[in-house]
């Protein structure tokens, strides 16, 4: 019997460099990432992991922030005894709650990015809001925000071109703050041992 770790997709690669950097035997379950854009997907799916994985591991833990769904996932957590990452967002698991709330008091107006979302930006915001099709909706969807904030875990020269490129689909203007994964590392050790 081992451990698991149900992670969201946008994660799973943050928390397959956790877990090795820790040396720890732990079977990663990744969720569609983009279920993000459909939230109400998010607890059954977890909930089916949940289910699969139960039989041949004798810990789990959920590496989802709420995500939007509004306390479905915490249900789901709750049922089973399973916790899960603190915060409303992957941005609270990376930079902390207070931190978001501080970015977000100082720029309302604040669209925000993961390396993941950078990474990802043509399919996970592009493609998915139909700007592909039809660019002429961009201020229908940005008209009210200010800044690009990326929040970036390990910035790179190519995910820097990326950041910037995805600044000028939009049209805002990008601003770069690290926040590496030491929060997000320190939540999973804590549920990995809370899980036992």
């Amino acid at each position: 019997m081992s451990t698991a770790v149900i992670a969201c997709g946008a994660l799973s690669g943050h928390i397959l460099d956790i877990v090795e950097r820790n040396d720890l035997e732990v079977t990663i379950e990744s969720i569609e990432p983009l279920f993000h854009n459909q939230p109400t997907e998010i607890a059954p799916a977890v909930e089916d992991a949940i289910k699969r994985l139960q039989p041949t591991h004798s810990k789990i833990a959920i590496a989802y922030a709420d995500c939007g769904t509004y306390g479905e996932l915490d249900s789901v957590c709750e049922y089973y005894g399973i916790p899960r990452l603190e915060g409303e967002t992957c941005y609270d698991v990376f930079a902390t709650a207070e931190r978001i709330r501080e970015e977000f008091e100082a720029i309302p107006g604040t669209y925000v990015l993961t390396d993941y979302l950078v990474k990802s930006f043509r399919r996970s915001v592009i493609q998915e809001l139909g700007l592909d099709r039809y660019p002429h909706l961009r201020d229908d969807y940005f008209h009210s925000y200010e800044r690009l904030l990326w929040l970036t875990q390990r910035q790179t020269p190519e995910l820097l071109r990326a950041a910037q490129e995805a600044s000028e689909l939009i049209s805002l203007p990008l601003e770069i703050v690290h926040v590496g994964d030491q929060h997000l590392e320190k939540q999973l050790l804590a549920l990995i041992e809370e899980s036992a």
